[in-house]
C-alpha cells in the first residue's frame, strides 16, 4: 500500500503512466477506486494520480475530525501533487470533489494546469435547494433507521448517483463498495457539514484565471430528471467561471456508467489542458 505524509495527515494514492500529470478528486466516500479504471486506461499518455480523501478507506483523518474541513481537503491536493514532484497538473474533481477543486483554484491556482470540475454539488443555488437538501436527510435518516452507518451510506450513495449507477459500481467493483460504505464518519461527520456551508463568492470565480472546464452528465439537463439540480448547480458555476457547460456521457458517475465515452470525451480535453500553460498564480 503506497501512502505519503502531507498537510498533517496520511494519503493513500495510486499513480500510474508517464507523460502529463493528471490528478481525479472523487466526491462523497472518496476513495481512489472510483477513477482507478479511468486513471488506468489513460496512463499510456498520462501520470494519472488517484487517492483516498483524508479521513475516507486507506487515507487518515484530521486529529479532531475524520475529514477536514472544504479547504483542509483542498489543500491535502496542493501537498499531493507538490510532494510527487507533479505540480502544475490538471486536476479533475466529481461532485463534492469538484467544490474541494473550487477552492484549490481559489487559493493555490499555481499547482493547477487546468480544472474539469463535474456537477459540483451547489445546493445553495439551486432552484429547490429545501426539496434537495429534504431528500438528502431521508435517505440519509432511512439508513440509519435500517442498519446505521454503513447502510446509511448506501442510501445516500444512491441518493446521489440513482439506483441503476450504484448497482453498477457495485456489480463493478464490489470491494470498493465495501470500502465506501465504512467511510461514514468522514461523510456525514465532517463533509457534509462543511460543503453544506461552502460558496464561493461569485467576484472571486469570475477572477480566477485557471482554464476551466465545468461539465454536467447528460442524463441531467431534462428538467424532468431527478439529477436536474446537479445541471443548475453546474451552470450557476460554469456561468461564474464565464466558461461554457459542457454535457458528458450519463449522469453523476460517468466513471462508472460510462466509461469508454467519458475517456474518448477527456482525452482531448486533457491534452488540451495540460498544453495550456501553467496558471498564474
Amino acid at each position: 500500500m503506497t501512502t505519503i505524509d502531507v498537510n498533517g495527515t496520511t494519503l493513500y494514492y495510486e499513480r500510474r503512466g508517464k507523460g502529463p500529470s493528471v490528478l481525479f478528486i472523487a466526491g462523497a466516500t472518496g476513495d481512489a477506486g472510483h477513477f482507478g479504471g479511468v486513471a488506468e486506461a489513460l496512463a499510456d499518455e498520462f501520470t494519472a494520480v488517484t487517492f483516498d480523501r483524508r479521513g475516507n478507506s486507506r487515507s487518515r483523518g484530521s486529529p479532531n475530525q475524520s475529514g477536514g474541513s472544504v479547504d483542509e481537503q483542498a489543500d491535502d491536493v496542493a501537498a499531493l501533487l507538490t510532494a510527487l514532484g507533479l505540480a502544475p497538473a490538471v486536476v479533475y474533481g466529481s461532485s463534492s470533489g469538484a467544490i474541494y477543486l473550487t477552492s484549490r483554484a481559489l487559493r493555490r491556482p499555481d499547482v493547477l494546469r487546468g480544472a474539469i470540475f463535474h456537477e459540483p454539488p451547489y445546493v445553495a443555488v439551486t432552484s429547490q435547494p429545501e426539496a434537495v437538501g429534504a431528500g438528502l436527510e431521508a435517505a440519509i435518516g432511512e439508513g440509519m433507521a435500517r442498519g446505521g452507518s454503513p447502510v446509511a451510506v448506501e442510501s445516500f450513495l444512491r441518493w446521489a448517483c440513482g439506483d441503476e449507477a450504484f448497482g453498477t459500481l457495485k456489480s463493478l467493483d464490489a470491494e470498493l463498495v465495501t470500502r465506501c460504505v465504512e467511510n461514514g464518519e468522514a461523510v456525514f461527520g465532517s463533509e457534509l457539514p462543511e460543503l453544506a456551508t461552502y460558496l464561493p463568492d461569485s467576484a472571486e470565480l469570475g477572477a480566477m484565471r485557471v482554464p476551466s472546464v465545468v461539465t454536467t452528465g447528460a442524463e441531467h439537463t431534462d428538467r424532468a430528471s431527478d439529477g436536474y439540480w446537479y445541471y443548475e448547480a453546474a451552470t450557476w458555476l460554469a456561468t461564474q467561471l464565464g466558461t461554457p457547460l459542457v454535457e458528458t456521457p450519463g449522469g453523476h458517475v460517468p466513471q462508472a456508467t460510462h466509461p469508454e465515452a467519458l475517456l474518448a470525451w477527456l482525452r482531448p480535453v486533457l491534452h488540451k489542458l495540460s498544453n495550456s500553460g501553467t496558471a498564474s498564480s
